[in-house]
Order: structure tokens, then sequence, then C-alpha cells
């Protein structure tokens, strides 16, 4: 853990500059208006004159933070580098908060509220990215790395996951210190920086540190829900996504193993014909819909927007849930929500072509709606297969947030800065389909909501570690506006 001030240390460097001669100041000066005119052309877009938030998130993207299952293949020096980055170009945030470099590249930030008697309130969000998928490289519109503006919409990886998070945030805070803001409720940024990956050296660190601080928290904000655009669940009104839940995450891997030898004599049946026949069957068998909590309340609130006959059957989930969650199930986009997913994403076996492997093996994630279990879906999938020939392992992450209050201070907080900059919009509970670093705070914070205030529209959602990731330089402004409200009113104690 280190505590350091990066713009002090940036500052005794350049007092540590040896003065030059007088004839190489006389040189200097023959090529000063070079020098500026080059320096224009090659200094980061953040430090030109007019850079504005996108300008400096788009700086922020071409910095190739990206986590990898394999930790040696990480450049660490891509997150030195940008934490420079950031301090220098945030630099009353880094010189007015309390600031820590966790693990050398994770960072808590604390502004210390002028009312000890409330707890604080915890702002969280990540630095990594994921890899871009070899051979899609010629579908993005530029390059992911190469922070390219066009049109007003910046493209690249992390302008959605979650490099304007932590910018939005940024921005705000800065911001808000410019103008002399003071809140009465402390409030802590954790940027943790390995998300992707788990954050077991990032955000578990970052919990930790909290405890030996002994913070805890009314609530908190971690990365997850937008303003959503064209949602089927109302079209023609956007909805506020303010997730109050997330779901769980559990990896199965089967493992089958057979004789092999030369693939002139092959037997009846192999390993990997063993391991496709049960993959098959887990693809062909997937879990019932079913309305659950926050899902239930959403639809809830959404009756009242509904046209007939759409909102007398929201009206009366007791008796149309089933109906409903069927239908949910049939669309793509919505189905993730009333079901605990299965997906099939890694699959090993075979050494040569003509050399019939002994061993295969498969991994399958799943993504579990709030009250599923891992034993009940290690039992159901054990049912689904029924083949004790195929070994069943698990990969488990413990700790698994609850369902937050939606009628709490911080969902109130989260949907008024909201309203303020989407007047239209529908705040709603909500389930998050994937994991954050949410559940590394379960026991700090006693509400946990996900929420960034930027808006999408259902196709771009799936860019989320996808190819052509993008945000709008309207979408992110809107960002950060939210972003400045939500500070303000857990500041103030609201």
């Amino acid at each position: 853990m280190l505590k350091s001030n990066a713009l002090k240390n940036k500052k005794s460097k350049i007092q540590q500059r040896n003065t030059p001669s007088q004839g190489a100041a006389k040189r200097l000066q023959s090529v000063t208006w070079w020098a500026v005119l080059v320096g224009l052309i090659i200094l980061p877009i953040h430090l030109s004159f007019g850079a504005s938030p996108l300008d400096r998130l788009a700086t922020a993207v071409r910095f190739k933070t990206v986590s990898s299952q394999d930790t040696s293949k990480i450049d660490y020096r891509a997150f030195a580098e940008l934490n420079e980055f950031l301090a220098s170009t945030y630099p009353k945030t880094f010189e007015q908060l309390d600031v820590e470099y966790i693990n050398t590249y994770s960072i808590l930030l604390r502004w210390a509220g002028s009312d000890p008697s409330q707890n604080p309130v915890l702002f969280t969000a990540h630095t990594d990215v994921v890899p871009i998928e070899i051979g899609t490289e010629d579908g993005w519109q530029h390059p992911p790395f190469a922070g390219v503006i066009e049109n007003n919409n910046l493209y690249g990886r992390g302008t959605l996951d979650d490099k304007q998070g932590v910018l939005s945030l940024l921005e705000a805070t800065e911001t808000l210190l410019e103008e002399g803001y003071q809140p009465r409720r402390t409030l802590v940024f954790g940027f943790g920086h390995d998300e992707e990956i788990g954050g077991g050296n990032g955000a578990a660190a970052l919990a930790e540190r909290m405890r030996e601080l002994n913070l805890s928290f009314d609530w908190m904000v971690d990365e997850g829900g937008f303003v959503v655009r064209d949602t089927p669940l109302l079209p023609g009104r956007d909805l506020a996504m303010i997730n109050v839940a997330e779901k769980g995450y559990v990896t199965l891997t089967l493992t089958t193993q057979a004789p092999g030898g030369h693939s002139s004599s092959p037997a009846k049946t192999g390993a990997i014909g063993t391991l496709a026949r049960a993959l098959d069957r887990i693809e062909s068998n997937p879990f019932e819909p079913k309305l659950v909590e926050p899902m239930r309340s959403a639809l809830t609130m959404m009756a009242a927007e509904m046209a007939q006959p759409e909102r007398f059957l929201f009206n009366n989930l007791w008796l149309f849930d089933s109906l409903i969650a069927g239908q949910m199930a049939k669309d793509t986009t919505t189905q993730p929500m009333v079901r605990t997913t299965t997906a099939l994403t890694m699959i090993n076996a075979g050494i040569k072509e003509n050399v019939i492997p002994q061993r295969a093996e498969a991994k399958v994630n799943f993504r579990l709606l709030p009250g599923d279990t891992v034993d009940m879906l290690i039992a159901t999938i054990t049912e689904i297969v029924d083949d004790p020939s195929v070994v069943i392992t698990n990969d488990r992450w413990m700790d698994r947030p609850g369902v937050a209050d939606a009628n709490g201070n911080g969902f109130a907080v989260i949907s008024a800065a909201t309203a303020t900059v989407y007047p239209n919009a529908l705040a709603i509970p909500s389930l998050l389909q994937a994991t954050t670093d949410t559940r590394h705070y379960v026991n700090l914070a006693k509400d946990q909501y996900r929420f960034h205030g930027n808006s999408i529209d259902a196709s771009q959602a799936r860019s989320v570690h996808g190819t052509n990731e993008y945000i709008s330089e309207r979408s992110y402004n809107n960002a950060i506006a939210v972003a400045r409200g939500m500070l303000k009113g857990a500041g103030d104690g609201l």
C-alpha cells in the first residue's frame, strides 16, 4: 500500500532538471517556435487548449490496461501510466482528497465530510478492460485503443466498461472542488484494477483497507445499469435501470476420460463424444423462466406506463407471472432477466488430428437468478447430464450480494440525480445480468446499487465486451452530470 502525491513527485522532478548554459539557451530560443508547434502536434490531447471531458476520456482509453487470466501477460506499466494521467488531469482531486494506492495500481480516495456522525457513501468503478478477441479487430470502426472521436462518438475499449465510470466520477469531483463544495457526509472512491479477472488484487484489497480504516457505508454505487433507450420492456420510454441486484456467477467444469489411441482404430465412443452429448443435453434444457425480485417490482412500476392489455397483466403478476416470464424468455434482450442462463464457453481436447484423446474438458458458465443456489444448480445439471462418467466440478464466486432496498436512501439519491438529467426517464429497480466488484464490499455497505448515468440503446449494450464499443459525447456529459448529482445528494446527507 502506497500513499503518494503524483503531482508533487512530478514537480520535484522538474525542479531537479539542470539549467542550460548560455550557448544552449541561445540555441533554445532559436527553435522555441518549432518546439511549440511540434509540442501541440504530439502532446496528448488532454493537454491541448480547450480539451473536453470526452477528449480526456479518449486519452484514458489509449492506455492498454488489459486484464488477462494469465497475469504474466498483463502490462502493468499501462496501469501506472494511466494513474499518472489521472493524478495530473484531476489535480484538485488528487491534492485535496486523501489518496492511497492499494497493491500499487488500485486507487482509494477519501473526501472527508464535515459531519462525522453520518456514515460515508462509497462509489466504485474499475480501470481495467477485457482483451480484444483475436480475429475481431477488423470489425471495429476504429482501432480499439486509438481513442478516436468521430461524429461526436468516442470509439474504444473501456468507453462503456468502465473507464467512463472512473472518469465521470473524477470529472464531477474536480468541478465540485473547483466550486468549493464541502460534503457533510464523507465520500469514498475505490477504483480497482482487476475487476475483469475477479478483483482479487484490486477491489478485495481495497475492501480490506477500508476495514482497516473502520469504514462502513450506508450505501454504495458500482458500475452496472444505464439509461436504456428502445428497450422491449417499455418501447418509446427511456428506462433508468438502477441495478439493486446482480446475478450469481458459477462455472462448471465437465471432464470425461476414455481409452485413446490411433484414429484408425476408434472405439464406439470416446472422451469427446461423451462430453459432446453432455453439453448438448445441457444446452437443450435451459432453466425455466420465472419472475423474481427485483423484476417483479420493476414490472409493477412500469404497469402505469403500459397500454392495455399489458397494464392489466403487469398489475396482476400474482396470476400472470408465468405467462409474462415465458414471453420475456423468448427475447434475447429480456430472457436473462427471468432465467438462470447457460453458456457453453470453453472446450479442450486432443493434441493431433490422428490421435484419439484420452481426456476432454469443457467449461459452462451460469448466471444465477436471485434465489437460485449453487447446490441447486449442480444437482440440476447432474440430473440433466445423467452420466456418471462425466465428472462435474465447480468454481463459484463467494459473497454474492443480496437485493438492495429500492425504497432506500441510496435509490432515492440515484433516482433524483438521474431525473435532473433525464426528466422523461422512468427509474426502476433492475437486475444486472453480469457480475461486478460489488461482491467484495458485501459486508461493508448496507445497500449496494449499480448505475452509471450514460444512455445507451439495446444494440449498443451488446458492444460491452464485444466489438465497436463506443460512447457519445452527449451521453458521457450526461453521465458526468448524473455523477455530480449523486455525489452532491450523498454528500449533503440526503
